[in-house]
C-alpha cells in the first residue's frame, strides 16, 4: 500500500504518470456501456444494479476498457452506497460486501488481462490501476442532484461525513490502489472528504474531481478556485480534476486549478451532453463526437492534465482515441513539476 503522509500521494501519482510515458488514460463511462452489453440500468441504484445482477458484464467492460488503452479502470461504485442497498432490503454486512464486490470485480479483469497478455507473449509495461469510485450524496439520491448540488436540509458537513464514513472505508479496506472521489458538486463536501481521510486515516492515494456546467464555477456555484485549493491542502488528495463536463469549459477549469495547486490535474469530461434530471436521462443531440471530443486532447496536454480520460457517455472507441492521440505526440508537452 501507498502511504500518503507528508506528500505521499502526490509522488505516487507523479511516479505512476511518469511509468505510463508522462500520460495516464483513465477508462471512459460504465453505465453507457453496461447499458450497450443489455443492462437494464432503470433503478436508483444505477450502475451498481450490475454488482447485484450482472457483475460479468461489469468485469467485460472494464476488460474492453484495458483492451482500449485505459492505464485506470473505475470500479462501479459510484451509485453504490451502503444506505442505497439497505434500501433494497440488504443488511448492512450485505450492503459492505457488494462494495468490496465492485473492487474484487476491477481487480479480477486486472489480473485477466494482464494474464492474457503474458500468455500472448505482449507482456503490458505500463501500470494498471484501480480507483474505487465514491459518488456524492446527490449520486445516492438518484434525482439530479449532483448536477446542482443543492442538498436542501441534508447539507451540513457533518451529516455528509457519517453517510460517507463507512462507505469511504470498505472501499479502502478492499484493497484498490486509488480513491476516486467523483463529481463533487459543491464545497461543502470536499472539505466533508478531505476530513475523512484525515480523520479515518486512509493511507490510498485520493483525487478530488469536480463538475461544472459554466467552465467556471462547480455546479452549485461555489468557486472552482476555494474547492481546488481544499484538496491541495489535503496530503492524502494526488490528483486533483473535473469529471462529467462538457469538452468545452476544460481548458479554462484546468487553467483555474493551476492557479492554485501543484499537484497533477486529471480530466475526464463527459460527451457534452446535457443530464435531464427529472427525466433521468441525457439529452440527445447536445454532445460532441468522438472525434470532435478527441480533437481537445492535444490542448489538454498543453495545458498540463496528466490524467485523460472520459466520463458520461464515453466509450471505449472514445479511450482508444485518446490512447492513439498521446501516443501521436501528446506526451512531449511537459507537466509542471512539484
Amino acid at each position: 500500500m501507498v502511504g500518503t503522509a507528508e506528500g505521499g500521494a502526490e509522488r505516487a501519482v507523479r511516479r505512476w504518470v511518469d511509468a505510463a510515458g508522462g500520460r495516464l488514460v483513465l477508462d471512459g463511462g460504465l453505465a453507457t456501456e453496461l447499458e450497450a452489453n443489455g443492462a437494464d440500468l432503470n433503478d436508483p441504484l444505477w450502475s451498481a444494479k450490475c454488482l447485484l445482477s450482472s457483475p460479468h458484464l461489469i468485469r467485460k467492460v472494464h476488460m474492453d476498457y484495458l483492451e482500449a488503452g485505459a492505464n485506470i479502470i473505475i470500479t462501479a461504485s459510484y451509485q453504490a452506497t451502503i444506505q442505497g442497498f439497505e434500501s433494497k432490503g440488504f443488511s448492512k454486512e450485505q450492503s459492505e460486501n457488494l462494495l468490496t464486490k465492485s473492487v474484487q470485480i476491477a481487480l479480477e479483469a486486472r489480473e485477466m488481462f494482464l494474464k492474457e497478455h503474458l500468455e500472448k507473449s505482449t507482456p503490458i509495461q505500463h501500470p494498471i490501476l484501480v480507483a474505487a469510485a465514491l459518488g456524492s450524496y446527490g449520486a445516492y439520491l438518484a434525482d439530479g442532484s449532483e448536477y446542482s448540488g443543492d442538498y436542501g436540509e441534508a447539507g451540513t458537513k457533518e451529516f455528509l461525513k457519517d453517510f460517507h464514513r463507512r462507505r469511504l472505508q470498505v472501499l479502502a479496506e478492499a484493497g484498490p490502489d486509488l480513491i476516486a472521489f467523483e463529481t463533487i458538486p459543491n464545497k461543502l463536501e470536499a472539505q466533508a472528504y478531505v476530513e475523512l481521510l484525515e480523520e479515518c486515516n486512509i493511507n490510498i492515494p485520493s483525487w478530488l474531481s469536480f463538475n461544472s456546467k459554466d467552465g467556471v464555477h462547480v455546479v452549485s456555484g461555489d468557486s472552482l478556485i476555494e474547492c481546488a485549493t481544499i484538496a491541495d491542502k489535503c496530503a492524502k488528495v494526488g490528483a486533483v480534476g473535473i469529471n462529467c463536463t462538457p469538452p468545452r469549459f476544460i481548458h479554462g477549469l484546468i487553467l483555474s486549478i493551476r492557479k492554485v495547486t501543484d499537484k497533477p490535474i486529471l480530466i475526464y469530461p463527459n460527451s457534452g451532453e446535457r443530464y435531464d434530471g427529472e427525466k433521468k436521462e441525457w439529452v440527445e443531440s447536445t454532445g460532441v463526437s468522438d472525434g470532435d471530443f478527441v480533437s481537445y486532447v492535444n490542448e489538454w496536454c498543453k495545458d498540463g492534465a496528466a490524467l485523460i480520460g472520459g466520463c458520461c457517455r464515453t466509450t471505449p472507441n472514445t479511450i482508444r482515441a485518446i490512447h492513439r492521440t498521446l501516443n501521436q505526440g501528446c506526451h512531449k508537452h511537459q507537466l509542471p513539476v512539484a
